[in-house]
């Protein structure tokens, strides 16, 4: 069992514009807990605390525990509002994860012992078709990330999801297909880097021609 991030919070007693511009001016985030079948709850949590959770990573894919008012409530972060200037978390929605819940969850994938894999030795390239994989799983059984190792892998090799070993009790979301999650590619040639490049060059070019007639 992966360990639980706990972070305090505080109950707000309104919703609305202006009580969610008079809390950020206070240098905290609103938010709201909801799921399980409970009212929602509305809360607030400092800036700082919920930045600092997002620049660890995997922020939604991580147990968290949000404390207040003399309890705990156990939440996935399911989104995250960001200023479009700033770009500072504006709003932050959480769900409640009871115990026995069937979740819907992105788990990352790594590739491991890529100094190992012969078809990258070679100048291929890894095209990385699904940085994370949607699974269902249980809440205590969130694994940090699915691997696999790229040794002995060559140019042309598709690694597809059968191709895991995924942790127990986990399943994709998608099943009606082994569906590819990353490719050993060929390595693009100078002799058809160019030609592509005029090519998308010529639309952009003819357009100042037309423009004169």
């Amino acid at each position: 069992m992966r360990d639980v991030t706990i972070i305090a919070a505080e109950a707000r007693a309104r919703a609305g514009k202006g009580t969610a511009r008079a809390t950020r001016l206070k240098g905290r985030v609103p938010g709201v807990i909801y799921g399980e079948k409970q009212t929602p709850e509305l809360i607030s949590v400092e800036s700082r605390d919920l930045l600092k959770e997002l620049q660890k990573g995997n922020f939604f894919s991580r147990l968290l525990n949000i404390e207040f008012d003399g309890k705990s409530e156990r939440v996935l972060a399911r989104d995250v509002q960001l200023d479009p200037v700033t770009d500072r978390p504006i709003h932050v929605d959480f769900q409640r994860v009871g115990k026995g819940s069937r979740i819907r969850i992105f788990i990352p994938v790594l590739f491991l012992e890529q100094d190992q894999c012969p078809g990258l030795k070679k100048g291929g390239v890894l095209n990385i078709v699904r940085h994370e994989v949607e699974f269902f799983c249980q809440p205590d059984n969130i694994p940090e990330n699915i691997s696999i190792s790229l040794a002995g892998m060559e140019i042309g090799h598709s690694i597809h999801i059968s191709a895991f070993e995924l942790p127990n009790g986990i399943k994709p979301v998608i099943q009606d297909r082994d569906f590819t999650v990353a490719t050993i590619a060929a390595p693009i040639k100078e002799d058809e880097v160019k030609p592509a490049a005029e090519a998308a060059a010529a639309p952009a070019a003819a357009a100042p021609a037309a423009a004169k007639k």
